[in-house]
């Protein structure tokens, strides 16, 4: 069961990697031009950006739930 639990946490840290790299290249991506638009909404970019950054959030509160599952099991064995 430990094996599972420490695989399943390394995936959710590498995915939560993914996760802020892919955010943070969205947000080197974001132009003056998108920063100034007319339109008033934000922008694709953006968009993408704040959709990237949550997934991060999502996966590193799964990535904390797997340790506290893997500590709570420590302390009962």
């Amino acid at each position: 069961m430990n094996i599972v639990l420490v695989i399943a946490l390394i995936l959710a840290m590498a995915a939560t990697l993914f996760a802020l790299i892919r955010g943070i290249v969205a947000f080197l991506q974001t132009t003056k031009e998108e920063l100034n638009s007319p339109e008033g909404g934000p922008s694709r970019s953006s968009l993408k950006q704040n959709r990237m950054m949550m997934n991060r959030i999502l996966f590193q509160a799964a990535a904390i739930i797997i340790v506290a599952i893997l500590l709570l099991m420590k302390g009962t064995g």
